[in-house]
């Protein structure tokens, strides 16, 4: 499949989604958005695809924000409806993937691009990254479930300075305050997040789409993370994956899962 403003590699199993508008500092306008969504849709469904990485092109951004150009213009029932499509198409989408998807982020990530990042299952960044929310310099708040997800991740309060007074946190903050899991020099950050891509490989699939599933759950309304937890749990036990597992374990041998 071609993309307008994306990049996209399979290797081992590992799918790596690069951002490419380095002129643009890969800020997400409406194409890369839709590059995006249409990409991940298609390597969750691939077999041969087990862990996917975002990034970014270039040394300097992740992605630098949101095209501001595309929506300065807009109504409020647009503005309404750009956050509302965003989020089922492309950040939503990724949180609830079944596949483990990471952020590498190799810069900036601001308003938009830190939104991305969060969508994704867990962050490594570069030493060199800079995050933040900034929209409030903007006159608008974060749209696409920055008021949502960095809460979970940093704290209401911290998350409450970070958005009201739109600033920036260096990656060893971020490190500090739990938005990222991992701080390592820029050159060595792709095969780092790869490293970590291996072993959730060497894991088998359907449980790791279920773990996914079930640590949700304890951030949705009207969710009991527990009872998705026990059917999770439940559910596992019908796989193949679960009998290879145990067999391995009691034979002493490494397990080779299929995800099935």
């Amino acid at each position: 499949m071609n993309y307008e403003n994306i990049l996209v590699s399979i290797e081992e199993k590992i799918a790596t989604i690069t951002i490419n508008r380095p002129t643009k500092l890969n800020a997400l306008n409406k194409a890369t958005i839709s590059d995006l969504s249409k990409a991940i849709s298609a390597l969750g469904g691939d077999e041969n695809v087990r862990v996917i990485i975002i990034t970014g092109s270039g040394e300097k951004a992740f992605v630098a924000g949101a095209d501001i150009s595309e929506f300065a213009n807009y109504t409020t029932v647009e503005g309404a409806q750009l956050a509302a499509e965003g989020q089922e198409s492309l950040f939503d989408f990724i949180e609830n993937l079944r596949k483990p998807v990471i952020a590498a982020v190799n810069g900036f990530a601001l308003g938009g691009g830190l939104e991305l990042a969060m969508a994704c299952h867990f962050r490594v960044a570069s030493d060199n990254a800079k995050m933040g929310l900034p929209e409030v310099t903007l006159g608008l708040i974060p749209g696409y479930g920055g008021t949502q997800r960095l809460p979970q991740l940093v704290g209401k309060g911290r998350a409450m300075e970070m958005i009201m007074t739109a600033a920036m946190i260096s990656a060893e903050e971020a490190k500090q305050y739990g938005l990222v899991n991992h701080v390592v020099p820029q050159a060595e950050l792709l095969s780092f997040t790869t490293v970590i891509a291996h072993k959730i490989i060497k894991n088998a699939p359907f449980a790791i789409g279920k773990a996914i599933k079930s640590i949700n759950a304890n951030f949705k309304d009207g969710k009991n993370g527990f009872d998705t937890e026990i059917k999770s749990f439940g559910e596992c036990f019908g796989t193949q994956d679960f009998k290879e597992g145990t067999t391995a374990f009691l034979e002493k041998r490494k397990a080779e899962f299929t995800g099935k």
